[in-house]
């Protein structure tokens, strides 16, 4: 029932980690920039930097034009929410857990490709508002943004910028004290820090139920599916939030052709699909 305590809790975390309860802030002008700018955003740059020797509370910031279809939909870059992927993939990772739960399919679960620790941060009270405590949370990301591309191994990455963008580097204490504020860092929460192909090799994951994959790029999909889904349980999900990107979309066609997996993806919304392991 909607009404009950643990549902009106999950839905007002969901609208918290989505800033959705509050109108979105002015963005700064460079946050989102890589290392190519334009002279415009140099000049800016510039502006900043000068303002700032001045009186380092200075911010330069621009008007944000975000409607309620861009937050459900997780459409665009927010400045103060502690999950960027939209309300649709927070219900559909809600739903897939309690399924799972219901189902009494075995195993933790995972995101790989964190942020600010959004959708990690609701797995693990998705667990504690069904008093769950035999199962874990595992939070790996590198915490120093995404790699650089390595176009001999994965030529579908050749042209990503993704790790030059600054806001897209969120360290290990930052995902930590954002756990701490919403009362859900405990000894069921398992940070793995390091690149995937290093971190989840050696990673203690005997078994999955929900493995969810946030790393945008060929390399960091490939090396997780190769990795994680063998530890799939039968009837356990695997979720994609960058389905939209050419890299993901490819590297997650390979390893399903290549693998024979069968299973429908199902769309979540314009980006964010799922299927179940058979």
């Amino acid at each position: 029932m909607q009404n009950r305590p643990e549902a009106l809790y999950l839905d007002l975390l969901k609208k918290t980690l989505t800033y959705a309860l509050w109108p979105e802030p002015p963005h700064p002008v460079d946050v989102y920039k890589g290392a190519d700018l334009t002279i415009r955003e140099k000049a800016l740059a510039a502006l900043y930097k000068l303002l700032s020797s001045f009186n380092g509370d200075i911010e330069v910031v621009k008007k944000t034009s975000i409607y309620p279809e861009h937050r459900e939909n997780g459409m665009f870059w927010p400045a103060n929410a502690d999950t960027m992927v939209g309300l649709k993939r927070l219900d559909n990772l809600q739903d897939c857990i309690e399924t799972v739960l219901k189902e009494g399919i075995e195993g933790d679960l995972i995101e790989t490709g964190v942020w600010r620790g959004g959708a990690c941060i609701l797995m693990r009270a998705v667990l504690a508002a069904h008093r769950v405590k035999d199962r874990r949370v595992f939070v790996a990301d590198s915490f120093k943004g995404l790699p650089e591309p390595d176009p001999k191994q994965y030529p579908a990455d050749k042209w990503s910028n993704l790790h030059s963008m600054r806001y897209l580097k969120v360290t290990k204490d930052e995902v930590m004290n954002n756990f701490k504020k919403y009362g859900l860092l405990d000894e069921q929460v398992i940070f793995l820090e390091g690149w995937f192909k290093d971190s989840l090799l050696g990673a203690p994951i005997n078994k999955l139920a929900v493995l969810r994959l946030d790393g945008d790029m060929f390399g960091s999909t490939i090396e997780v599916l190769n990795i994680l889904y063998p530890k799939l349980a039968r009837g356990g999900f695997c979720i994609i939030d960058d389905y939209a990107l050419e890299p993901c979309r490819k590297a997650v066609d390979d390893y399903r052709k290549e693998h024979g997996i069968a299973s429908g993806l199902v769309p979540i919304d314009w980006t964010g699909k799922y299927w179940r392991k058979e």
